[in-house]
């Protein structure tokens, strides 16, 4: 009996020693997910700081985890100093060109009108393509740079497709109408979620370059399709198409395929649509084969993303 009874206590105290373990491995991990969800609420807040924080107190885990929020803060001190500093930059580019390249424009528009040899006419109407070329391009970069630094930001709202396509086709008309091109749009009800100012750019560059490299009394054809939730709108051609090859590479900037070198253009954009279209939670894809045209196909969302947080 003596034995079975030190038999019984020395279970009783296991059983004691393990519970106890138990509990205080319960109270560790508690209080370590206290002190990692503090941080991160803090860390959310923008309020972290390490210095909060008695590191001859916490875990190794909370340790890495305040040192690795330590870093991210100063890392997202010095983006915001690179934005602004980045901001400030375009801002002075746009203002210190808009001048001089007005002033170019002016002085050609004066050369042009003067009695000139036909070798200096030539020179000057050469000289103000050249500079609305220049205007061109700075004004796309400039577009470009204040997307990507988020200086520019979006306003989608839900409204109608069907006055965007037509007002993009009117501002194409002149040129199609140039080289016999048939400009169809297809009527639609659907309505999708964007910014109107930077979508009707985004989708005028599609249908220009679709004019562009399509031949004389050629078509192309602006259509919605609905999706439960993407409105898409198709840009199709009848032009050369794109080899398969390439297709990757032309929402880069500043790409031109090879079909393209003969025609104006810098190459930016297929790369500025691409820039909104990801901006208002959409995408930008083509469908293309050689001798067979191509299609550009905006993805617009049809209802409000949720609201994270």
């Amino acid at each position: 009996m003596n034995w079975d009874a030190w038999i019984v206590a020395g279970l009783l105290l296991a059983l004691v020693a393990a519970v106890g373990l138990a509990l205080f491995s319960l109270w560790r991990t508690r209080r370590t997910l206290d002190t990692l969800e503090q941080m991160l609420d803090d860390a959310a807040r923008g309020q972290f700081r390490e210095s909060r924080f008695d590191e001859s107190r916490l875990s190794a885990l909370e340790t890495r985890m305040a040192h690795y929020l330590s870093a991210s803060s100063m890392a997202s001190g010095r983006l915001e100093q690179e934005q602004a500093a980045i901001k400030a930059l375009i801002g002075d580019i746009s203002h210190q060109t808009k001048t001089p390249i007005a002033n170019l424009q002016l002085y050609s528009q004066l050369l042009a009108e003067q009695e000139l040899p036909q070798e200096s006419r030539t020179c000057v109407a050469a000289l103000s393509e050249q500079v609305s070329k220049l205007r061109f391009l700075i004004d796309a970069l400039v577009k470009t740079s204040r997307l990507e630094t988020g200086v520019l930001t979006l306003s989608p709202r839900l409204q109608d497709i069907s006055p965007l396509l037509e007002r993009t086709a009117a501002q194409a008309a002149p040129g199609a109408s140039a080289k016999g091109i048939s400009l169809i749009v297809e009527p639609t009800e659907l309505t999708a979620r964007f910014d109107e100012r930077w979508t009707a750019e985004a989708l005028y560059n599609l249908v220009d370059n679709a004019v562009k490299y399509t031949p004389a009394g050629g078509r192309v054809t602006l259509r919605a399709v609905g999706y439960e939730l993407f409105c898409r709108i198709d840009v199709t051609d009848t032009g050369p198409g794109i080899p398969e090859d390439e297709q990757p590479r032309i929402f880069g900037r500043f790409y031109r395929s090879t079909a393209a070198r003969g025609q104006e253009g810098v190459g930016i954009g297929l790369y500025l649509s691409r820039q909104i279209a990801q901006r208002e939670g959409g995408y930008l894809r083509v469908s293309s084969r050689p001798g067979a045209g191509s299609t550009f196909s905006l993805f617009l969302p049809r209802e409000e993303p949720p609201a994270v947080g």
